[in-house]
Order: structure tokens, then C-alpha cells, then sequence
């Protein structure tokens, strides 16, 4: 059976980067049947905090990937980690090694000025010496010294690596805490990952791990790294290209299905095909559509697949959503319209949901105060009387609903014999501020009657202070 895994560090939040490595598991797992196991590997004490796991656990809960084991916390697993350490030391395929940093340090300036690679010499590979006093000795694996490792990329094909350059890891820090390489070693054994998708810069680890798993006897899983995420400018991504963090996302008010889409062809393609559903994701994934070369960020991009989602999924979903949106801003869905009626008005309009929030705030809360632009060309004295009309027309309507509103409003423009606009684009700034909305009659439908004669009314006062005659 297929098991994949995403195993992020919690030093920050759950990056862009890290959320495609997610996905990109996720999905294998799924179009295989199998099981997505989540790991926090929080070994770095110093780095590591409870925020940041919950930062990584909200932002995968957002984008609905959901894990069948875990999460499994490395900082819980210590006691396996010297338990497999001892193993190594008992077999001789690891030793200690007491060199202190200024020998290190010695030992890397002579092989820098004999342009030679710096890496540790194995000078304690075979120490059968006294422990050397005042030295807390590191634990290092016995790499072999002859041979090569070929990793059988799933997405780059073959990669060999000779051992004699790959020198003895450290896998116990002096103070005794196990190292990165190490820990997801036992991890990967421990949990029977089979598949292991991850970003390209842990190519150079695979060929230590591998090595270690065979010291183990372990199976080895199969690899896949996928290259990394730039910045539009093809330099790489940093904070100053935008939002880094998947949560940021939200924040800024795209749906997670666009961020989903978004991810997924970052790096993978199926044909010319730019639209998937999660469910389409699932059945047509596989590494072999991943692309070798790393992908660009395109936030135009995103934008294009946020307005597809906003159209066409359930307004009640994205009512949902929003409703986290409105919250931000003080708002009350309560106090207004349906949010799922709203996001149908606004749906075409909208890059995001937060525009749309903030486009829609006027059929909750009173406005301070009108866009001076669209006062100042919309509420003059020449529209003092079709206004005044059409709020008497607007309240001796029986039923409030989009049709017989247009068709009040309409009448009183050939009345007067004006465009339609000439009366709907000063009635829109009366109710909302602005000169900008959904259609008129939708609008004012979505305002309710009672807000709507208060606000012309509103207007009319204005009109009666402000314009010149």
C-alpha cells in the first residue's frame, strides 16, 4: 500500500512551498489509495513552537487536506531515536567521534587551501581508544566508503552519488539529541513510508538516508523531489513577492480551491487542462506530469482561478467564506441580506472575497460619507426630482424583489424621458456611496425597502444643502 507523508519543520508558518510538498503528497496517496501520514519535526528546540505547529495545522486544515495518521511529533519520539542509535553503535555501523570544533574548524581551512572539499576526514572512524576527556563526543554513521547510491528519482530519474564523497553524517549532536537526517530515517522506517515527495533541496540528504535505511536493513521508499517555487522575477521566492503563507492566502481572501488549483500547476500540468476540482486532482495526479524545472509564481494567475471559483461554486460555500471576511470588518451578516445572495450579486465583480466584503459593507452598515467624485457628478439639483420620484415609486411597491424594482425605476425614467442610467446611477450612489454596485434593482433588493427610502431620502437632504441650482 502507497504511504506518503509531509513531514514540515515548525519554525514558521505552513510557506507555499511547504503546501505544495503537502498537496503534492496528498494527492499521491489518494490516486492511489493509500494513506497520508502528517510529522511534525520539531527536533530544532530552539526554533520550534506551538505556534508554529498550529500555524502548519490550520493551514492544512483550510486547504482540506486531511491526514490518516498523525500528527506524530518527533520531540515525542526520543526514546525510539536512542534506541536505534545504540543499535547502530552496538553493530559497528556507528561511532563516536571526539574532535572538537577548533580541530574541525583547523581541519576545514587545510583542505580549503588545498582546494579540496571540505568534509570531515574519518579520523574516529575506527577509534578504539579512551573516551577523550573533556570532549562530549558526537555520534557519527560509518558511511561506506566504496560504492555509489543511485537514487531512482520518481521525477528527475536516476541520480548517483559515489560514497567516497559523501562523508561520516552526524546522527547524535554532543549533547545528545538526534540530528534532522537521522530522525527521518527512523521515521520513514517506523511509519512503512513507501513514497517520499519532497522538495529538491533535500536531494543532497536522500543518498545519507538511503544509506542508513540499508544499515538498518529497512526498505528503502521510493523518492520524488519536486523543484522549487520562484518569484515572478525567477529569483527565489521570499516574502517581498507577497504572501508567503498559505493562511496569508486566506487572509487576503481567496477560496482554498483556487489556491488548491493554483498549487497543483505549480510544477505539474495534464495536458493544456488549467481548471481542476480537488476530486479531478485526485484521479488524474501522478509524478510523471511534474516538471523538472522549477515554476514561477504568477499572481495574475490566481486572481483568474479565484473569480472562477467565487461564479461558480455554492454561493452558500462561499457564503461561508465570506463570513469570516465580514467578521473582520465588524460586521454582522445578521444585520443585512443572506451572504450566500450577496456572493451571487457581487460573485461577477470580485477578484476576492475581501473585495467583495469590503464592496458589500454598505447593505450592512450605515456609510460616513459619499465618494466626492460620484457626489459631486451624480447628486445634483438635476436629479432632485427623478430621485424624489422614484423613492415615492419604490414605496408604494407592494412586493420587494429585483423585477418590479427595475420596472419602477424604469418608468420614471421615460417619464422624465431620461436614460435609465440618468436615474439608476444617481440612485446608486444615494444607497451605497459610490458610483459602483451590482445592478441597480439586485442592489437595492439586497438593501431592503426601509434602507433604501432612508437612504434616498439621505440623499435628498444632501442634494437640498450641497447643490448648486
Amino acid at each position: 500500500m502507497v504511504k506518503t507523508r509531509f513531514a514540515p519543520s515548525p519554525t514558521g508558518y505552513l510557506h507555499i512551498g511547504g503546501a505544495r510538498t503537502a498537496l503534492f503528497s496528498w494527492l499521491y496517496a489518494r490516486h492511489h489509495g493509500g494513506r497520508f501520514v502528517l510529522r511534525v519535526e520539531d527536533t530544532d528546540l530552539e526554533r520550534s513552537t506551538p505556534e508554529a505547529v498550529q500555524a502548519i495545522l490550520d493551514g492544512m486544515h483550510w486547504l482540506s487536506l486531511g491526514h490518516d495518521e498523525g500528527p506524530f511529533y518527533q520531540t515525542q519520539r526520543f526514546d525510539r531515536y536512542r534506541e536505534v542509535l545504540q543499535q547502530l553503535l552496538r553493530e559497528g555501523k556507528a561511532y563516536y567521534c571526539y574532535c572538537t570544533r577548533e580541530e574541525l574548524e583547523a581541519l576545514r581551512s587545510e583542505q580549503m587551501a588545498r582546494k579540496e572539499k571540505p568534509r570531515y576526514d574519518g579520523r574516529y572512524r575506527d577509534y578504539q581508544g579512551s573516551p577523550r576527556a573533556g570532549v562530549d563526543p558526537v555520534v557519527r554513521f560509518k558511511n561506506p566508503q566504496a560504492g555509489e547510491v543511485v537514487v531512482e528519482d520518481l521525477i528527475r530519474g536516476d541520480i548517483v552519488f559515489q560514497n567516497s564523497e559523501l562523508d561520516d553524517l552526524i546522527i547524535a549532536r554532543a549533547d545528545g539529541t538526534p540530528t534532522y537526517n537521522f530522525c527521518v530515517v527512523v521515521d520513514d522506517m517506523d511509519m512503512g513510508i513507501t513514497h517520499v515527495i519532497r522538495g529538491d533541496d533535500h536531494i543532497n540528504n536522500t543518498p545519507r538516508q538511503i544509506n542508513i535505511l540499508q544499515a538498518l536493513g529497512a526498505p528503502i521508499p521510493q523518492y520524488g523531489h519536486v523543484p522549487m517555487i520562484l518569484g515572478p522575477d525567477g529569483q527565489k521566492l521570499s516574502k517581498r513577492h507577497g504572501a508567503a503563507s498559505v493562511m496569508e492566502y486566506r487572509d487576503m481572501g481567496y477560496l482554498p480551491e483556487a489556491v488548491l488549483n493554483y498549487l497543483v500547476r505549480l510544477g505539474w500540468s495534464h495536458g493544456d487542462q488549467e481548471i481542476f476540482s480537488l476530486d479531478e486532482m485526485i484521479e488524474l495526479f501522478d509524478l510523471t506530469g511534474c516538471n523538472k524545472a522549477p515554476s514561477a509564481i504568477n499572481p495574475s494567475k490566481l486572481i483568474w482561478l479565484n473569480k472562477h471559483y467565487l461564479k461558480t461554486l455554492d454561493p452558500e460555500y462561499v457564503a461561508h467564506h465570506l463570513s469570516w471576511h465580514m467578521a473582520q470588518l465588524g460586521i454582522d451578516p445578521e444585520s443585512g441580506p443572506q451572504l450566500s445572495a450577496v456572493v451571487v450579486a457581487f460573485a461577477e465583480r470580485s477578484d476576492t472575497l475581501k473585495d467583495m466584503a469590503q464592496a458589500a459593507v454598505f447593505l450592512y452598515r450605515e456609510f460616513e460619507d459619499y465618494d466626492a467624485k460620484a457626489a459631486a457628478k451624480n447628486l445634483s439639483a438635476a436629479a432632485r426630482a427623478p430621485l424624489q420620484r422614484v423613492h415615492d415609486a419604490l414605496a408604494a411597491l407592494p412586493e420587494w424583489r429585483a423585477e418590479p424594482i427595475h420596472e419602477a425605476v424604469k418608468q420614471i425614467a421615460e417619464q422624465d424621458g431620461l436614460a435609465l442610467g440618468k436615474v439608476a446611477q444617481p440612485l446608486r450612489v444615494a444607497v451605497s456611496g459610490t458610483a459602483v454596485s451590482p445592478p441597480i434593482d439586485v442592489t437595492l433588493e439586497l438593501l431592503g425597502q426601509v434602507k433604501t427610502l432612508a437612504r434616498i431620502d439621505r440623499a435628498l437632504g444632501y442634494i437640498d444643502r450641497n447643490a448648486k441650482p
